[in-house]
Parts: structure tokens; sequence; C-alpha cells
């Protein structure tokens, strides 16, 4: 079944799938729906009415080892393990420029070298709290599952990470489409957070979140021979055919 937003909610003590229908302050209308991540869910034709959908507090973190950096037209090699729920993540990246620890929100950008763009490739079948015990680094840390490119643009060329026009392809067809003016934690917020109490090293990194429309909530994966594109304007457009091991 396909739909448009997946929460997970809690009625009755228990905890739900649903596609939410409605919201507003005094709650959401959910279509709730039987199944799980891993095998796809069905409309109950039941509807739920929740009151408490909230954001996490701060950013989810996670790690990608440097074995999984691939260039900006490289095949990407999957091993048969992370090949069944195979999916895309169109991120913009942020590359620091200079340590950083206890960095402020409003000095944040100063520690910027460039931004470019980023696919945040993830074997979601490990990443379903079934497998994973609600971790992602695992499924997100296979050799290549970090293509960026083309270019760092400096922030002379990018003022404004907050004004970048973003979308994902997979073979010619637009999946993901988006501004970073929508991203629920901005540049700012995302450096300030992971740097409190940590270090961040001079020529980390940063991916910065995926916008709606990834594979994993249609149930529509990545297949050996697709070609996936993450184009952000102005900063240029990355393109890497998956190729499935055997």
């Amino acid at each position: 079944m396909a739909f448009q937003k997946l929460v997970r909610f809690e009625k009755n003590g228990s905890p739900y799938y649903g596609d939410l229908l409605e919201s507003s302050k005094e709650g959401h209308k959910i279509e709730i729906l039987s199944g799980n991540l891993a095998d796809g869910f069905r409309s109950t034709g039941q509807i739920a009415t929740a009151s408490n959908l909230t954001v996490p507090k701060y950013p989810v973190i996670f790690t990608k080892p440097g074995d999984a950096l691939a260039g900006p037209n490289d095949v990407v090699h999957v091993h048969p393990d992370a090949q069944p729920k195979l999916d895309y993540e169109g991120e913009l990246c942020v590359i620091i420029g200079r340590d950083a620890k206890d960095v402020s929100e409003h000095n944040a950008l100063d520690y910027v070298l460039g931004y470019t763009a980023g696919n945040d490739i993830s074997a979601r079948n490990f990443q379903i709290p079934e497998a994973s015990g609600g971790q992602f680094c695992y499924a997100k840390s296979f050799d290549g599952f970090a293509p960026i490119g083309p270019v760092i643009c400096s922030p002379t060329v990018v003022p404004d990470p907050q004004s970048l026009q973003l979308k994902t392809l997979v073979n010619g067809e637009i999946v993901q489409e988006t501004g970073t003016s929508d991203m629920i934690w901005s540049v700012r917020q995302i450096i300030a957070h992971i740097s409190r109490g940590t270090t961040i090293r001079r020529g980390t990194v940063i991916m910065t979140g995926t916008p709606s429309g990834v594979g994993f909530f249609k149930n529509h994966f990545l297949k050996n021979g697709d070609v996936v594109e993450v184009e952000i304007k102005g900063i240029g457009k990355i393109s890497n055919q998956i190729s499935f091991d055997s």
C-alpha cells in the first residue's frame, strides 16, 4: 500500500502505524494501518485521533565510516545482504572547514568550508526496529553508501544554505523535490548540536537529512542497474548506478 504521511503513534498503550490524514491544534486524524515496515501496510478502514505527535527535541545522529564515501559518478556496489530494501536519501551536505567544538548557532556557519550534494544510501532491512533495535548506523555504513559531489561550493557562492532547491531522481523520474527552507533543523542548529561537548574535525561531512519521497514509505526500493541522481540547484548533480554484487 502506498501512503502519503506515515506516522507511528500510541493508542490505548499499544503502538500503531497510520497514514496522517488531517492535522490541527486539536489533534491529528489518522487512518490506522495493519502490517509493518518490512512487509508493507494495509488499510484497516479505522480512523484514530492522536494529540501528541511531536518531532524529537534534537536531531537523530549517526555516523558513517570513511569507506562509505563514494564519488559523484561512481558505481555503488551493494553487498547481497543489503539488497532487499535498498533506499535513497537525497541530502544537502556540509563540509566542516576547521575543528569545531561547542559552537553557537550564531557562529556555526563560520566553520563551514562549503556545501555539496549527497545520497545517504540505506539498507532498510537493517534499519527497521525489529532488526536494528532503533539504531541507524549499520544500515547506512556499507562501502560506497555515501556518494557526494560534484563540487564543494564555498559559502561565498552559497551564503544561505536554507535557500537551496534539491531534487532526487531514480532512472530520470523525480522522487524527491523540496527546498532546504523546509528542513526541520537548520544547518546552524545541526552544527551547534553535534559540536556540543564533541570536537567535529576539519573535513567532516555532515549529511543534513532527507525530505519526503524516499522509497521506504512507498514500499518501492532500488533495483540492480537503477541510476540515482541528487541535484542541488547552484551546486550540481551526482549520478550513481546501483550494482548488486552476487
